[in-house]
């Protein structure tokens, strides 16, 4: 409160996560080209606008990999599909050259919007309604962050360029379980020395070594 008024304080929420039954409720009630598109945002991660600009010639169907060309200033990425993906892929039409048909993300938006609606109604599921396209990548991130403990790794597959917006997404704030000392090694001496003091390597990170070990 200043001079007399009140200023609007701004409350930040911690994103909405629904089961994973939930979501593949919800992806199975829905048509052949939505489900399949969401099926996509559930195993990825992408952003609706990276998922409805995609080309037939980026799924490479024989690896099962799709490649994401970036928007929003993120990192392009390849990403592994399931065979159930694939499956869902080989069965829309491929008269365009995009996945889904030349639809853009708004037009997409929109039907989910409807579909969404009659499935709320009709699983009788309030909690369906607040799944959004977003809330895709939100999920992905913080099952792989529960599954892996693994930041970095998080941060590659959302094509983050700063790991303060994966601390967002993973909703760090709610895991107590993350028991882990962490080093960085800047040479091959001082990576086989927290070797040596039995730390796991993470991964590369920009030039140097990420090691972790249960505290």
């Amino acid at each position: 409160q200043k001079g007399g008024e009140l200023k609007d304080v701004e409350i930040r929420r911690l994103p909405f996560i629904p089961t994973e039954g939930e979501i593949d409720q919800l992806i199975a009630s829905c048509n052949t080209r939505m489900s399949t598109f969401l099926q996509l945002l559930k195993e990825t991660g992408m952003r609706c606008g990276e998922a409805a600009g995609l080309k037939w010639t980026d799924v490479d169907f024989v690896s099962n990999t799709i490649r994401i060309t970036p928007e929003k200033g993120s990192n392009p990425r390849i990403l592994k599909l399931s065979n159930r993906l694939i499956g869902m892929l080989n069965a829309l039409p491929k008269g365009h050259k995009r996945l889904f048909n030349g639809a853009s993300a708004d037009l997409l938006r929109k039907s989910f919007i409807r579909q969404r609606l009659r499935i709320t109604t009709k699983l009788k599921n309030p909690r369906i309604r607040e799944i959004s396209f977003h809330t895709f990548r939100h999920w992905k991130a913080t099952m792989e962050y529960h599954k892996t403990k693994d930041i970095l790794h998080v941060m590659q597959l959302l094509g983050h360029r700063s790991i303060k917006n994966t601390l967002i997404y993973t909703q760090l704030i709610n895991l107590k379980d993350d028991a882990y000392v962490s080093k960085v090694a800047h040479s091959e001496k001082e990576a086989c020395q927290l070797i040596e003091a039995a730390f796991d390597f993470v991964c590369d990170f920009e030039g140097n070594k990420i090691f972790r070990k249960p505290k």
